[in-house]
């Protein structure tokens, strides 16, 4: 089976990663993927400074150092981006020229990026977040279409009676764990998050 090596922004998003890959794909964390949280997202750049530690700072480095150390064997590696504000068919172009670029690079790579960012899964799962929090507020989430630039995990904080200038990646962690077990993942409602399932299906059979 195909090894996975599953590069995200941070500790937040490893709870609902890793949630996708054992309910929905069967897979085993260790035996069959790993998740690499990151300090943030980060710049791309021509000349990436080694002392930043966002996953866009530190991808072209690492993206060589898989393309040196996985030779010959079969892995993909999974790189997740949050759009945040910026357009995401601009960004996935730059990341697909940033790998055209490499000198060495591993040969099997799936970009995805989540619109807004990954709490936009939630916001778009109102049972998800319902199982997860049963006291949530929806009257604080606008009706907007699923992955809606709204600031999600404000929209979130707030929705579950938290001032977002008061939470923590602590925070993020825990929305993420009790919320990521009830997604609807057979057809998820956020576009980018059935891209990333897709994308994922398209390469493990």
């Amino acid at each position: 089976m195909k090894f996975l090596e599953i590069l995200v922004e941070g500790s937040s998003d490893v709870p609902t990663v890793k949630e996708i890959l054992e309910r929905k794909f069967g897979l085993r964390e260790r035996e069959h993927f790993r998740i690499h949280p990151h300090r943030g997202k980060g710049k791309l750049s021509v000349r990436p400074d080694p002392r930043q530690q966002g996953l866009l700072d530190q991808l072209p480095a690492k993206l060589r150092g898989y393309g040196k150390s996985l030779v010959g064997l079969d892995c993909l590696i999974v790189v997740l981006i949050d759009a945040d504000n910026e357009d995401c068919k601009d960004l996935k172009t730059r990341l697909l020229q940033l790998y055209d670029d490499l000198e060495s690079k591993p040969p099997s790579v799936l970009f995805r990026i989540a619109v807004e960012e990954t709490e936009s899964w939630f916001l778009a799962d109102r049972e998800a977040m319902k199982a997860g929090f049963p006291s949530v507020r929806f009257n604080k989430i606008p009706d907007v279409a699923p992955d809606s630039i709204v600031g999600a995990w404000e929209r979130l904080a707030e929705a579950l009676g938290r001032k977002p200038a008061n939470c923590s990646g602590a925070d993020k962690v825990e929305w993420a764990s009790l919320i990521a077990p009830h997604l609807q993942l057979d057809n998820a409602r956020s576009p980018s998050l059935r891209a990333l399932i897709n994308g994922l299906s398209k390469h493990l059979g």
